[in-house]
């Protein structure tokens, strides 16, 4: 009987361990999951001149071709772009909905505690934009205190009008907080200086409206989930192409913002 019983826990230890074994070989890092998705799916939202399509539906832009590159030259795999609610990209991000947050995101403290973000490549700020014929009215702090804004959910330009003090209406993205003033629902918006700079005065969609004064200053990464392995290859393959990477910003003429 003691001899039966023995036999039954070691056939049952070893059940144990092979168990144990395959589960651990199973897990992946992320840069194997992606390779084995045969994709790189990024989290992004229609933000000219980073992610925006065009005329064909294709998604394009400085943030779009740099993540194509990186997913061809480093992972050999293929892009899948994912529009996001910016509010939820962490969520989408955990859950394994997307594989990078790459849309022009900026590196807030908020971001950092909740994903992997690579080193900074890119410099940016958060702008005031309104209707051109206001323009000289709205060009300080204090002029601006009795406005109403239309920022993005989630965005680097709500936590800036939220420390200001002023009133605000979130919308879902920050070609809506364009629509937003363009139509007068609201006084003013707060986007990123170099979507201002793409979208907004002369020649644009946007040619009655301007952007006024700048209200910070901050920089731009990719985010990836906690503990990914794609971190550290992202921030090795912004040194490895950086002579195509300036081409890229070139094409979209943000090449005065890239950090080197």
């Amino acid at each position: 009987m003691k001899k039966t019983m023995k036999k039954m826990m070691a056939v049952l230890l070893i059940m144990a361990a092979a168990v144990m074994a395959f589960g651990c070989g199973a897990a992946k890092t992320d840069s194997e999951y992606v390779k084995s998705n045969k994709k790189l799916v990024v989290g992004i939202t229609d933000f000219a001149p980073m992610d925006y399509q065009d005329s064909n539906g294709n998604w394009i832009g400085f943030d779009a071709d740099c993540a194509k590159l990186f997913a061809d030259k480093v992972l050999g795999v293929g892009v899948e772009f994912v529009e996001i609610d910016w509010d939820n990209k962490s969520q989408e991000l955990s859950g394994k909905n997307i594989d990078c947050v790459w849309n022009g995101m900026t590196l807030s403290d908020e971001v950092k505690a909740s994903m992997d973000c690579s080193e900074a490549y890119c410099n940016n700020a958060q702008t005031v934009v309104v209707k051109k014929e206001n323009a000289s009215t709205y060009n300080s702090i204090n002029a601006l205190k009795e406005l109403t804004f239309a920022v993005e959910a989630g965005s680097a330009g709500e936590a800036v009008v939220k420390e200001l003090g002023f009133k605000y209406v979130p919308v879902q993205t920050q070609a809506d907080t364009l629509l937003e003033v363009s139509a007068g629902t609201s006084d003013a918006s707060v986007i990123d200086a170099l979507m201002a700079a793409a979208m907004v005065g002369e020649g644009t969609g946007y040619s009655g409206l301007t952007y006024t004064i700048g209200l910070n200053s901050e920089e731009y990464g990719v985010g990836f989930r906690k503990g990914s392995d794609l971190t550290a290859m992202l921030n090795k393959f912004f040194d490895d192409y950086k002579k195509d990477v300036m081409e890229i910003a070139k094409k979209y003429g943000v090449e005065a913002s890239i950090i080197q």
